[in-house]
């Protein structure tokens, strides 16, 4: 077995991990990256309107899938995570969202001391070169000389303007910027999309990295963590030992990290005991806390001929490849989520907890379609249920997938804030901007109304965002469920850190990869014992949030 020393090992190539080796390498130190997967250059990766592709290809995902979900009808839900250089930045749907002050504020309540908005504002600054894309923004709010590019797109379907012009018919106020101080309200949506191409952890962190030639990149799966004495001291793959001078960083994502860090000894004890590993220190809150966006499709029949679909064919994608290929323009160059909403489900809900991705399709994330035809629809689901899961060990070897719980719509909260979401979605849908587009609901149906009936619709269909995290929960020392300090530091071990999105204490609004990324950054200056001076920017808030529901 041949064995590496360095300063810091990181593993996992993924958005956290990418941006945390940067950092660190740009600092001085030597730096080693272990990542299982292989190279993210091919073109379904990189074309963003191929975003269906890489997430169900055994190539680039790990291909997990949730045990049954007793709520949902015992179906098992895909899980797909990255497993390619720039791991889930490399195979998601490339969607851009900080997350809402108040989650950061939440953060801190539950014991993430340090992590509130005005401590992570410079961080997600420090990480963007913003593009407005002249479609307006929140300028003093956004970083523009960082790593990550971010960027709006073309938004020339007149459909996204549609959506957008419902929203307001139905008493919703423009954002210029759901990024800036204001999150609620509705319009354009921003990517990790830069010149046509997906813009990547890998493109803006690891390839970087790299080029200081103090980082290097191990292939291979890791088995465990060393831990001598209470201290880690490196890493084992199955023929290599990576020894770290200065500490370990796992920053394998929410289902990946927790199962390292119960393989190496780390975990609920008993569980441990019953997979035959010998418990190093008892943290009975690893792997567990697991939390999740859920969506459905509220899915509509066009009556023009304006939506995505006349690019579905052969002949269609093959034009859209073609002029992507050579122009780096055209559908191809888009996610085609150039629009979307954050809304407030009742009186009382001090901040947005439904979020809208508008798309100009009726299809499924697997890219099969719904109906043949023209159609539209709403990704829409609550942002912060209270339902909690697990992932557990199914053996004690590292070769086996984890088993993955998430317990979804496991409250009578679940169902009733679902419920608000689709009726939300449906009166935008139903004012006459969109309705001048629109020849039916196709999904749930126009005959579904009643409670029971959405619910059934609920259990039959709804599928998972892909936005696991909450698996290594920070938290003070002194809180049993916390598995990480506030120095991203694991409870109980010296040199080990977990620096990715299972850290979060809850689950903040909309997609992931922007504070998987926050966290990295910000970790990167724990590590290296600095931080940027806070900035107290204030957040807009509804002035009647108390009384009216918009």
């Amino acid at each position: 077995m041949t064995m590496i020393e360095i300063d810091y090992v990181v593993v996992g190539a993924g958005s956290a991990g990418c941006a945390v080796a940067y950092r660190l390498a740009e600092a001085g130190h030597s730096v080693v990256v272990v990542e299982d997967g292989g190279s993210d250059w091919g073109p379904l990766i990189n074309m963003p309107g191929a975003l269906s592709f890489p997430m169900n290809m055994p190539r680039y995902d790990w291909g997990y899938r949730s045990e049954p979900e007793p709520h949902l009808g015992d179906r098992r839900l895909a899980c797909p995570r990255g497993r390619v250089i720039g791991g889930s930045s490399s195979i998601n749907g490339m969607v851009y969202v900080r997350g809402h002050p108040g989650d950061y504020a939440t953060w801190e309540r539950l014991g993430a001391k340090g992590w509130g908005f005005a401590d992570v504002l410079p961080y997600f600054k420090r990480m963007e070169q913003w593009h407005d894309g002249g479609h307006g923004g929140d300028p003093e709010w956004r970083g523009r000389t960082g790593p990550l590019h971010i960027s709006r797109g073309t938004r020339d379907n007149p459909l996204v303007a549609a959506f957008e012009q419902a929203g307001a018919q139905a008493g919703y106020a423009p954002t210029p910027d759901y990024n800036g101080a204001r999150q609620e309200g509705v319009g354009p949506m921003e990517a990790t999309i830069w010149r046509g191409r997906r813009w990547s952890a890998a493109k803006a962190y690891l390839r970087p990295a790299l080029a200081t030639k103090r980082c290097r990149l191990v292939r291979g799966r890791v088995e465990r963590v060393e831990i001598v004495d209470g201290r880690a001291r490196g890493i084992v793959l199955k023929k290599q030992t990576v020894r770290a001078r200065r500490e370990v960083i796992l920053s394998a994502g929410a289902i990946n990290s927790p199962q390292l860090l119960m393989l190496s000894g780390i975990g609920p004890g008993a569980h441990l005991a019953e997979r035959g590993i010998e418990v190093a220190v008892d943290r009975p809150g690893v792997g567990g806390n697991l939390q999740d966006h859920l969506e459905l499709y509220v899915q509509m029949r066009a009556s023009k001929p304006v939506s995505l679909f006349r690019h579905w064919g052969p002949i269609g994608r093959a034009r859209v490849a073609l002029l992507w290929a050579l122009a780096g323009r055209g559908p191809g160059a888009s996610n085609q989520f150039e629009t979307c909403a954050f809304l407030r489900s009742a009186p009382g809900v001090p901040y947005p907890d439904i979020q809208i991705h508008f798309l100009p399709l009726a299809v499924r994330y697997d890219g099969k379609m719904i109906a043949p035809g023209h159609g539209f629809q709403a990704h829409v689901g609550p942002m912060r249920s209270p339902s909690r899961g697990t992932v557990r060990l199914r053996d004690g070897t590292p070769a086996g997938a984890p088993e993955i719980r998430f317990n979804y719509m496991s409250t009578d909260e679940d169902w009733r804030d679902f419920r608000a979401a689709i009726r939300l979605t449906r009166e935008i849908f139903a004012q006459p901007a969109i309705e001048a587009f629109s020849a039916g609901e196709l999904l749930p149906g126009a005959e579904v109304a009643s409670d029971d009936d959405l619910d059934a619709v609920i259990r039959d269909h709804a599928e998972s965002a892909y936005h696991p995290c909450g698996t290594c929960r920070m938290g003070m020392p002194d809180d049993p469920g916390a598995v990480v300090d506030p120095d991203c530091r694991v409870i109980g071990v010296e040199g080990l850190r977990v620096v990715d999105s299972s850290i979060f204490p809850q689950v903040t609004n909309g997609n992931l990869n922007g504070p998987s990324i926050m966290v990295g950054e910000k970790a990167s200056d724990h590590i290296l014992g600095r931080r940027l001076p806070r900035d107290a920017a204030e957040p807009w808030e509804h002035p009647a949030w108390r009384t009216a529901q918009r």
